[in-house]
């Protein structure tokens, strides 16, 4: 056996030892370690209304399809409409993900529609200095509680109070006091909802809440058990999209009263100067808005009335020399009537002070300056036309004859047919165009002055 024979052996059974131990190694090896968990955050930040409630919905919806860990709900609201704190609670009660719900930041609260969502998730967390509860149910018309029939008030309260037990008990949760802040309006902070085991835990912030919950076992509310593993969790927030975002601008207080007096304006102007198209176009646009806000509002009744007393009290204004004083009573009814447009029994917002006067007081001066325009267009005479020789002034330059109806005048330079019914009028002679019929003019002798 030569040198190089000995060699190329020792060379082809060090590289099949090399592969050999690497091929060991890669057995002995551990698994790769998992992804990070995702962690879906979603935020409750205002008034539970049907444009939150669809951006919730949607976003437990898209979690699940996303096989995410964990959806965390940020939760601060003062309450909001009973239909739609019950579509959020029913999309919580199906979500084949877990939900927490967290009411955060600091000085938060959970109130009145609140209390119900906290409490149907499958975590239900809250940082310190937060409160909820004062979950009972009111009854609102026109933007406004009301009294209503005590049997009915009964049934209202007996069946919130059954539909909160009905998911608490499955949950776990202390059923007997949760009903209180239903029956009895009561409220709870962070400590005592953690002491009478409304919420599950407390927690500074949402990584110090994920922390807590790593590793932690669940029972879903089909009974089904899944235990977390959030140790490298990825929040991920999920904004509300373009839709959403315009939907949920739309329905603001001082925003509604915007587009209802910008689609009042717009038709007003297209009504008192047509062709324009579009103030019109626009017009219309606003106030179709401005009706689809409506019907998710509380809307009063009396504020809208103040309004359109507004809107006619600056129309006489411009027909009528009050000398301002229908004006300024259309200025003050309508400031106080958008102060009374929206108002909420939860929260008491309404239309700002600052959006009233900003609106109201343009608006009185635009309609004001138009509709003496309007008023005094009516008096203009004609510059063109026919309608235009009317009134003029010219000569006789071939005598009018009443009985032949003949007869030649200048008027304006030009040259006219004239005739007269009442009486001759002489060569030279001034005479005034009462009406004009083709080419003819029927014309009258001026007189001089005495």
């Amino acid at each position: 056996m030569t040198f190089q024979s000995l060699r190329r052996i020792l060379l082809s059974v060090s590289v099949v030892a090399a592969m050999s131990l690497a091929f060991v190694a890669r057995a002995a090896a551990p698994a790769d370690s998992p992804a990070s968990a995702t962690v879906v955050q979603l935020r409750i930040d205002g008034e539970i209304e049907p444009v939150l409630a669809e951006y919730i919905v949607n976003g437990i919806a898209a979690a699940g399809r996303a096989r995410a860990s964990l959806v965390l709900i940020t939760l601060n609201t003062p309450g909001g409409l009973d239909t739609s704190m019950r579509s959020i609670v029913q999309a919580i009660l199906r979500s084949p993900v877990p939900v927490a719900v967290y009411v955060s930041p600091m000085g938060s609260r959970a109130a009145s529609a609140g209390f119900f969502v906290l409490l149907s998730a499958d975590i239900a967390a809250m940082a310190p200095g937060t409160d909820t509860g004062a979950a009972s149910p009111i009854m609102v018309i026109g933007g406004q509680p009301v009294q209503i029939d005590e049997t009915l008030h009964k049934k209202i309260v007996n069946e919130a109070t059954a539909y909160l037990r009905s998911y608490v008990s499955q949950r776990g949760r202390n059923t007997d006091l949760a009903a209180t802040a239903v029956t009895e309006a009561k409220a709870f902070s962070q400590q005592e909802a953690l002491d009478g085991k409304l919420i599950d835990l407390a927690a500074a912030s949402p990584e110090e809440l994920l922390a807590k919950l790593d590793g932690r076992t669940l029972t879903r509310f089909d009974g089904t058990t899944v235990r977390l593993a959030l140790a490298n969790p990825a929040i991920v927030p999920r904004e509300m999209t373009a839709r959403e975002r315009f939907l949920s601008r739309i329905v603001q207080p001082d925003v509604f009263f915007i587009l209802l007096i910008a689609g009042a304006l717009g038709l007003y102007i297209e009504f008192t100067h047509p062709g324009m198209f579009a103030p019109g176009v626009i017009g219309g646009i606003a106030l179709v808005l401005a009706l689809f806000a409506m019907h998710m509002l509380p809307v009063n009744f009396a504020g809208l009335l103040l309004i359109v007393l507004a809107m006619g009290l600056f129309v006489l204004e411009a027909k009528f020399p009050t000398h301002g004083v229908l004006g300024v009573g259309g200025v003050i009814a309508m400031i106080l009537g958008a102060l009374m447009l929206i108002r909420s029994p939860l929260t008491g917002g309404g239309v700002s002070l600052g959006t009233a006067l900003g609106v109201a007081v343009p608006f009185a001066v635009i309609v004001v300056i138009l509709m003496r325009l309007v008023l005094r267009s009516r008096t203009w005479k004609p510059a063109t036309g026919k309608e235009e020789m009317i009134g003029q002034e010219g000569e006789v330059t071939e005598a009018v004859d009443r009985a032949a109806g003949t007869g030649m005048v200048r008027v304006h330079g030009e040259l006219w047919r004239a005739a007269c019914v009442r009486e001759n009028i002489p060569r030279g002679a001034r005479v005034r165009v009462k009406s004009v019929e083709g080419l003819l003019l029927e014309v009258e002798a001026v007189k001089p002055p005495s």
